[in-house]
């Protein structure tokens, strides 16, 4: 199965600092076709103005990734963290039990990011949060595993789930191929440029879900950075 999901059909949210785009269900946004694909839950692409962000909120029983696009993202939260990650790097936060934390753009220009959540295996369990840098240049060509329930075996950032968050970074008419098993979900979003997977031309920002298949093929028709989520 293989499920195209272009930018412009994406849900919708803005306000005076936040423009946001929802590739699933998530706030006001409702669509029972799009509740989640395998044990994702969210991919939220989001623009934050600067000097503005999401004040302290709670969560619990999730694992939330965050690729930074562009910017920076500066994390605090109730176990005492204070961090900042920059435009490439990744965030990662098992909410575990619970855990409340503030996610602000502290630069001066726009910071753009992708927020990805993938259910946990089992609920509860301490909460944590990491981040790691994720060169580009290591990334050229090839996929680099950025987050992984087996971080020892994939490498990346530890998340509590049978799961893996992968990027790479393609030139032009660069081919990358990705093995997976057909139970497995697949679910991948060009940060920028254009990719065709199996024939059909993917946009920067748009979504393509696939399940059933063995591997996948992605060729760059321009430069292009991907991000993919691979979830049972």
């Amino acid at each position: 199965m293989i499920d195209h999901r272009p930018f412009d059909s994406l849900g919708r949210f803005e306000t005076d600092w936040l423009k946001a785009r929802h590739h699933f269900s998530f706030g006001g946004y409702h669509d029972p076709a799009r509740m989640g694909w395998g044990s994702l839950r969210v991919w939220n692409d989001d623009a934050i103005r600067a000097g503005t962000g999401f004040p302290p909120h709670p969560h619990a029983d999730m694992e939330i990734i965050t690729y930074v696009r562009d910017g920076a993202i500066s994390h605090r939260d109730s176990l005492g963290h204070d961090g900042r990650t920059i435009a490439g790097d990744v965030q990662v936060m098992s909410a575990g039990s619970g855990i409340r934390h503030s996610e602000y753009n502290l630069e001066e220009d726009t910071t753009r990011i992708f927020q990805i959540w993938i259910f946990p295996d089992r609920p509860g369990g301490a909460p944590r949060w990491d981040t790691m840098s994720f060169p580009k240049g290591d990334r050229s060509g090839q996929f680099v595993t950025l987050a992984s329930g087996n971080p020892d075996r994939d490498g990346g950032l530890m998340i509590r789930a049978d799961a893996r968050v992968v990027g790479a970074t393609l030139k032009a008419g660069e081919t990358v191929t990705y093995e997976t098993a057909p139970d497995r979900h697949l679910y991948l979003v060009p940060a920028s440029g254009q990719v065709t997977v199996d024939g059909r031309t993917i946009a920067a920002r748009d979504g393509l879900a696939l399940t059933g298949v063995d591997t996948v093929t992605i060729t760059a028709e321009v430069d292009s950075e991907i991000v993919m989520t691979d979830t049972r």
